[in-house]
């Protein structure tokens, strides 16, 4: 085990290097610059591939040929970058191909802010580009876990062959905290379906997202959805934190939910017993666990860095059950922990008022 005080972008691209990276393509765009600074610097001391494209288009077409030939590939950009890319990540996830793609989001709509948002929720969990597709996507809260995401971000693609998307922000890319490396080790797996040649063992693979009769392509569909359902039922990850006793469940994720945790803590201590579901994965959603809370609950609210994105997704999974709210800065402004707490026994006051 070795550790480090790394900034979390390149603690992501370290993590990279030692989840068996084999090629980077990207443009740089703050606030994740530094993901292609540190692997261009640091990728080819391992014989391995980094391209700065001419541009996000470019680079996640790139993307496609390297992960079609079986190579571990991936690609980095902040949210108008990601935005061009989904056409291509559109083309992956038709074409079934294993990718990294990370997205440290920044504050929009437009050029925005450089500042860190979460405005790019609806983009990530619910395709973004063209067609019937999803993405795996995970939200680290820490620089450990910006590593971390890395070795399962690779392996969850790998599985299922579908491209998987890191949704961090500027926060977390840009902040500095100790890492932890050696706890998870690359896994190799066999990719029989790559576009490696014709040899005297096999037959020439073909890779593509074009179906041109409709017959063919709703067969493909059905499978991709059979491929999203089991995905579904394996891979829900989210962290409880002080939900034994709760009757009221904040949700957040990313850096709301580091916010978020003093804000509980804060409102343990006036006799508040809240508790906060924080998910881990956005594509698979922790509905089910939203759902049982709120069987005990007497309301929810969610914290976003947006105008109220996941806050569907909540309402969605509680089902009428219990009143779901929603606290949002925007612009790139973060929220205080005491913001929170008032937003909380403004919510509790409505309640007894009801």
């Amino acid at each position: 085990m070795e550790t480090k005080l790394m900034k979390g972008n390149e603690a992501l691209a370290e993590a990279a290097i030692q989840a068996g990276c084999d090629a980077y393509f990207g443009y740089p765009i703050t606030p994740q610059s530094e993901v292609l600074e540190y692997l261009a610097l640091e990728m080819p001391k391992h014989g391995r591939i980094v391209l700065q494209a001419e541009s996000e288009v470019a680079s996640i077409n790139m993307v496609y040929g390297a992960a079609g030939a079986g190579f571990r590939s991936m690609t980095s950009s902040s949210s108008p970058g990601i935005s061009l890319m989904q056409e291509g990540i559109s083309y992956i996830a038709g074409a079934e191909l294993p990718c990294l793609i990370v997205n440290v989001n920044r504050a929009g709509p437009g050029l925005g802010t450089i500042q860190p948002g979460q405005g790019d929720y609806f983009q990530s969990t619910k395709g973004g580009g063209h067609g019937d597709y999803r993405l795996i996507v995970l939200a680290p809260s820490s620089v450990q876990e910006m590593a971390d995401f890395v070795f399962l971000g690779f392996d969850l693609a790998d599985k299922y062959r579908n491209p998987v998307l890191i949704l961090s922000d500027g926060a977390i890319g840009q902040m500095m905290e100790k890492v932890t490396f050696g706890k998870f080790k690359p896994k190799k797996i066999d990719k029989p379906w790559a576009t490696t040649g014709k040899t005297k063992d096999r037959e020439r693979n073909y890779i593509t997202s074009l179906h041109i009769q409709p017959e063919k392509l709703e067969i493909h569909n059905r499978k991709l959805v059979a491929k999203y359902e089991e995905i579904k039922k394996n891979e829900v990850r989210f962290e409880e934190i002080h939900t034994e006793d709760a009757e009221y469940i904040i949700v957040a994720y990313g850096l709301c939910a580091r916010i978020c945790h003093k804000a509980i803590n804060i409102a343990r201590e006036k006799g508040i017993k809240v508790g906060m579901l924080r998910p881990i994965t956005l594509f698979p959603y922790p509905s089910e666990r939203l759902h049982e809370l709120a069987e005990t609950a007497k309301s929810m609210l969610t914290v976003e860095l947006n105008a109220g994105q996941m806050v569907e997704d909540v309402r969605l999974a509680v089902n009428g059950k219990v009143p779901v709210e929603f606290y949002g800065r925007m612009g790139g402004m973060l929220p205080n922990p005491e913001e929170i707490v008032e937003k909380l026994e403004n919510l509790i006051h409505n309640n007894h008022a009801i």
